[in-house]
């Protein structure tokens, strides 16, 4: 007979240890949750106290009135914003600048991401060290270089020159698709290649198995870069503040806020009224595509 060794044998939870090891998850359980409540909290006050400040009046404010609560909820703040001056053509052009940039940033990262991934080329791996480089670039750094390339640029195109719109997309286009693409590369590349060739067989081109496989296969994944596309050039102050200059009409949402910083007194009402207006798109945008992000990132993760 051949001995077996009792030390690899998994040893059974008898009946009077089981209730030590659930009392012994159940703490863990707790912990967990109330470090989850506690992180929860932290992120949501900064959004508390500016919805709190407001509606706060403004005497309240001025008076330095840090109390939690306000016994008289006004919508005075929320009216000083709206009547700035060409606010409707402010918050337009925010939202135009951020869903071209969404749209043009996702479809050529998605495009790149497949050609990386699926195809073979001279070239392939120092291009992904230099898409990953120039993520490691401060975008500070690149600001002055980028002011006297548009304005180069805009003689020869005006469309993309200083004080147009078009200036903000390319350069937010430009800055948002490397991530894009390495994001979107490990959704690719989860994809087996078998499913490619079943494609093949059944006669689908190269077009149609990246549009009508690849593509709702990665959708996730597309979702989730698009919302920080969208975040990121949605809050943009720095290159709108730089690159339109003096088009009054072109000037984005952040730039509405700014009118409210007085060298003698900020008006702290209109500015949290202002942020909390420019919440309600991100969130909207944020709600509508929060299934398909969630599944996202966590096929980012994985990946």
């Amino acid at each position: 007979m051949t001995a077996v060794d009792v030390s690899s044998v998994p040893r059974r939870t008898t009946k009077a240890e089981a209730p030590q090891k659930l009392r012994k998850q159940g703490k863990r359980r707790f912990g967990a949750d109330a470090a989850a409540i506690v992180i929860a909290l932290i992120v949501a006050f900064p959004l508390f106290w500016m919805v709190l400040s407001a509606l706060k009046p403004k005497t309240a404010l001025d008076a330095g009135d840090a109390a939690p609560y306000t016994l008289e909820p006004s919508l005075d703040s929320f009216g000083r914003v709206l009547g700035v001056n060409n606010f409707g053509q402010y918050f337009l052009n925010s939202v135009i600048v951020a869903l071209v940039v969404v749209v043009l940033s996702t479809i050529l990262a998605f495009l790149a991401a497949v050609a990386l991934t699926r195809y073979n080329f001279k070239m392939r791996t120092k291009l992904l060290i230099i898409i990953l480089v120039s993520q490691m670039v401060p975008v500070e750094a690149l600001t002055i270089p980028l002011f006297f390339l548009l304005r180069n640029a805009g003689e020869a195109i005006p469309l993309v020159g200083l004080n147009q719109l078009g200036s903000l997309v390319l350069v937010h286009v430009g800055f948002s698709i490397p991530f894009a693409i390495w994001m979107l590369r490990g959704f690719v590349a989860a994809v087996p290649l078998e499913v490619e060739e079943a494609a093949r067989l059944d006669g689908a081109s190269s077009f149609r198995f990246v549009r009508s496989i690849l593509f709702p296969l990665v959708a996730p994944g597309v979702v989730a870069c698009s919302v920080f596309s969208f975040i990121s050039t949605w809050n943009d102050f720095l290159f709108a503040k730089t690159f339109i200059i003096s088009a009054q009409e072109n000037q984005t949402l952040p730039m509405a806020l700014l009118t409210f910083f007085k060298p003698d007194q900020n008006d702290w009402g209109a500015i949290m009224a202002g942020s909390v207006i420019m919440t309600i798109p991100v969130l909207i945008f944020f709600v509508s595509v929060q299934r398909k992000l969630v599944s996202g990132l966590a096929g980012a993760v994985k990946g």
